[in-house]
């Protein structure tokens, strides 16, 4: 049976570290005072849900011995005074404590899209993109309840737990001290729980990205599924990856609710041990109404220290979650502006690559790369695939990092100036371009958002993308999915053109753009290919020659060197390495 790689954990556990919590709480630093008064608002809540047993004490010991109806009824009013004043301040601390926990992870989850949006291609290459959604999306939505409630809770449950046992030594010291003989039995039960938990919570996020990981691949490949009748190989591989999810979350609740149980049992036997010592005290220096009154502070005690448990369960699952949202985050782009990085002008299209070579540790892709490009120039490469065309291409826009040379535009460095100045005047089409969800029209104005609906129309026109738009049943506002799954690949294509073309950028790079384009496509494209290269310096990747036979210099490129250079007629008249491909093209098209 084949090795299922979505059901390895392949991230390494981290230490537990309150370091994570820390950060966490670094974004709650705008909203301290309205916390401050939150945590205020329910101390005062907190005080007044204490008050009962105390009522219920004096009721018992005076009032009611006393036949005093008047007294009954006055605390019978403090009591229900309290509870309103409990209920009142419980909602506004439901309202703006959801208020804070979700700004608070919207800009957590804000800033962890703007990061991903800085990191380097070699970080999308090597990562599931289903791992990177889940913790963009769930992880950061697993916080919501501690930062809602957990903080504010652990405050008026420790504040409780204080003004508890000040109560409670009010009333008998003695009764306090045999409550108090629960705490070492909870101390172990917490210390042997901890570890076991946090393991396990680590275990459960690892399953969870490894199945989200596995959804989203298999919705992206649905169509090769189907056509290679896999499904019920992906079933076997699915069932696989959410057993190991439903197993690792039953194990990690299992272990989680040992604390409550065990809160509750310790919290049961302590009562049923004041009673036994209480009502054997009766008439002994405890009153009926001290013992109920006393047995109804133990039972709020053991109700905070439980909330704290839970509080404190909270945190295990989160500090899981933190682990991996912070290690994204921490995650450092590998091309970055130098210190002293300067913006790059406007710029005319000079491109200038000297002694470039690159390459990945020892493998080397790109050997002595030398190419000088005029502005307005259309430079073709040719060549196997794997031979480094599009790493030369990338490389202009510095997608990557060289090992050593420079490339230079207007005779300028681009180690030395800003990606921003570098990259919005260039304008880059692959071979499968990418369509986002939205409207045609939306998708064409991608490049440039303050472009007019005629501007938009225009470039569509100068690309022969009009004739196909005007046909689709609303046109320019016909709405298409994501990757434009409603469109051919050559329909997508020519809408990338189109954006590119309203773009403007002084560099144009087209890796295979054209492709997927029918023959008489292709034809009547040549001229809306005349209007996008008109004016700038072009670098096109082509297998098919007959859409580069007008460039002004074509490179012949195998196994990361440049091994011929020169004008369509110049290669030709060679009978080198272009003389082999152009005819080795014609006889595969049954061209004598």
């Amino acid at each position: 049976m084949a090795r299922n790689k979505f059901n390895v954990d392949e991230e390494l556990e981290t230490p537990f570290s309150f370091l994570h919590l820390k950060r966490l709480f670094g974004y709650l630093k705008p909203y301290k005072q309205k916390i401050v008064l939150t945590v205020l608002i329910m101390l005062v809540a907190s005080g007044a849900n204490l008050l009962g047993p105390y009522l219920i004490k004096q009721a018992i010991d005076q009032e009611i011995p006393n036949k005093n109806v008047t007294g009954l009824l006055i605390l019978a009013g403090i009591y229900l005074l309290a509870l309103v004043l409990t209920g009142i301040c419980m909602k506004y601390r439901i309202r703006m404590m959801s208020e804070i926990g979700q700004s608070v992870i919207q800009k957590l989850r804000e800033d962890l899209f703007v990061h991903l949006q800085k990191l380097s291609f070699s970080f999308f290459d090597n990562r599931p993109h289903g791992k990177i959604l889940v913790r963009v999306v769930n992880y950061v939505n697993s916080l919501s309840d501690l930062l809602s409630n957990g903080l504010i809770n652990l405050v008026t449950d420790l504040f409780s737990l204080i003004v508890i046992l000040g109560f409670m030594l009010s009333i008998d010291m003695k009764l306090t001290l045999y409550t108090m003989a629960g705490f070492p039995i909870l101390a172990v039960v917490i210390f042997l729980i901890k570890n076991a938990q946090r393991k396990a919570w680590q275990d459960l996020s690892n399953k969870q990205s490894n199945m989200n990981a596995y959804i989203h691949e298999s919705i992206n490949g649905m169509k090769v599924t189907q056509a290679f009748t896999r499904e019920e190989e992906n079933k076997r591989i699915f069932e696989e990856v959410s057993d190991g999810y439903r197993k690792s979350w039953m194990k990690a609740v299992y272990i989680q609710f040992l604390l409550w149980p065990s809160i509750e049992n310790i919290s049961v036997l302590t009562v049923s041990l004041i009673y036994v010592i209480g009502i054997a005290s009766i008439g002994h220096g405890v009153s009926v109404g001290a013992l109920v009154a006393f047995v109804g502070y133990i039972w709020m005690f053991w109700t905070p220290l439980a909330n704290i448990g839970n509080f404190y369960n909270a945190i295990i699952n989160a500090m899981a979650y933190l682990e991996r949202i912070f290690e994204m985050m921490d995650e450092k782009p590998t091309i970055i502006d130098h210190p002293q990085a300067v913006e790059l002008g406007t710029i005319k299209g000079k491109v200038e690559f000297n002694h470039v070579v690159f390459g990945y540790e020892e493998e080397r892709i790109l050997d002595n790369i030398n190419i000088k490009v005029n502005p307005g120039d259309t430079i073709a490469l040719v060549g196997a695939t794997g031979s480094g065309k599009t790493t030369i291409v990338s490389l202009i826009s510095r997608f990557y990092n060289l090992k050593s040379g420079e490339i230079k535009v207007d005779d300028v460095d681009i180690a030395t100036v800003t990606l921003p100045s570098l990259r919005k005047q260039m304008g880059v089409m692959l071979q499968d371009p990418f369509i986002f969800s939205g409207t045609i029209m939306d998708n064409i104005r991608y490049g440039r958002l303050d472009a007019t609906d005629e501007e938009v129309i225009k470039a569509a026109k100068a690309v022969q993308a009009h004739p196909f738009i005007i046909y689709l049943k609303d046109g320019y506002l016909t709405e298409v999915n994501e990757r434009g799954t409603r469109l051919s690949t050559g329909q997508r294509q020519l809408i990338s053109f189109a954006r590119a073309l309203l773009a403007d950028p002084k560099i144009l790079i087209l890796d295979e753009a054209t492709s997927s384009i029918d023959t008489e496509t292709e034809l009547a494209l040549q001229r809306g290919l005349e209007t996008l290269l008109a004016g700038r310096t072009s670098f096109i990747i082509a297998h098919r020659l007959s859409t580069i036979q007008s460039a002004t210099k074509i490179l012949f490129i195998d196994k990361g060197k440049i091994l011929e250079e020169g004008t369509h007629e110049e290669l030709l008249n060679k009978k080198g390495f272009y003389w082999r491909l152009q005819k080795s093209q014609h006889i595969s098209l049954g061209v004598g």
